[in-house]
């Protein structure tokens, strides 16, 4: 199924992509710009979540590459935690169609206010290496998996997550953990898109035009994170998840301006 969209429109689409991709590399989060657009295009509500998968998957893949290549993470330490998240994100996906949306109303907040506070209240958190508080086997048996499988059943702040967990967790740098998340966010991706794809929800046309867009804003904003480091990284997450939890809120009826 496909809608007929302007040049224009499209145009949109591409330039809205761009920025979401740049944000997205650095901090997640790039739904937050890439939903509302395709939503104020008159896409579906549906439609737009899985075209947004599309295009998303696409950034991620992007970001990966460079990290790969840059040897900021090496595929011989990921390719157990990529299958991990791979297989959480399609549990999730599948459970989504049975989970209460209330469950998620109290749920969402709490986590994005806690990566915030974290890196707020702990200015030093992920500037230099420490002692994992978790051990390889339970991060990549139960964490890796359960942020997957959020994926799958929502998305927002994933790459986030990933990073805060990297940090939090496993004691790596913001800078590795924020690369290791852009390779398990790419994962985690696949798996809800392939569903979507299966049910006929994505929109081609605005997919190619914002793939475009995506690459070339997750290019831009993965070359920015290597260069800029924690200094960069940490005030784009905490502002992400503030936005994040204020956007929710007011969709919600819970925030008004």
């Amino acid at each position: 199924m496909d809608f007929v969209l302007s040049p224009e429109i499209l145009a949109g689409l591409f330039a809205a992509a761009a920025i979401a991709g740049f944000v997205d590399a650095i901090a997640g989060g790039g739904g937050l710009i890439t939903i509302p657009v395709l939503l104020l295009a008159q896409v579906p509500p549906l439609h737009a979540l899985a075209t947004n998968k599309l295009q998303g998957s696409f950034g991620s893949l992007t970001a990966s590459l460079m990290v790969l290549r840059r040897r900021l993470v090496r595929w011989s330490e990921m390719r157990l935690l990529f299958v991990c998240s791979l297989v959480g994100s399609a549990i999730g996906a599948f459970a989504v169609q049975f989970v209460s949306a209330q469950t998620l109303d109290i749920v969402i907040p709490i986590v994005l206010v806690s990566i915030a506070m974290y890196f707020l209240l702990a200015p030093n958190a992920g500037s230099v290496e420490k002692k994992p508080r978790v051990n390889e086997a339970a991060y990549r048996g139960m964490v890796v998996p359960g942020i997957g499988f959020y994926d799958g059943m929502f998305g927002p702040g994933t790459g986030s997550f990933f990073s805060l967990a990297g940090v939090a967790l496993r004691g790596h740098n913001l800078l590795t953990a924020t690369a290791q998340a852009k390779v398990l966010n790419f994962a985690s991706n696949i798996a809800s898109l392939v569903v979507f794809i299966a049910g006929g929800k994505v929109l081609w046309t605005a997919g190619a035009a914002m793939i475009a867009g995506q690459v070339l804003g997750a290019w831009g904003g993965s070359h920015a994170m290597v260069r800029g480091g924690t200094k960069l990284i940490r005030p784009m997450i905490v502002t992400v998840c503030v936005v994040m939890l204020g956007r929710y809120l007011w969709q919600k009826g819970m925030l008004s301006f």
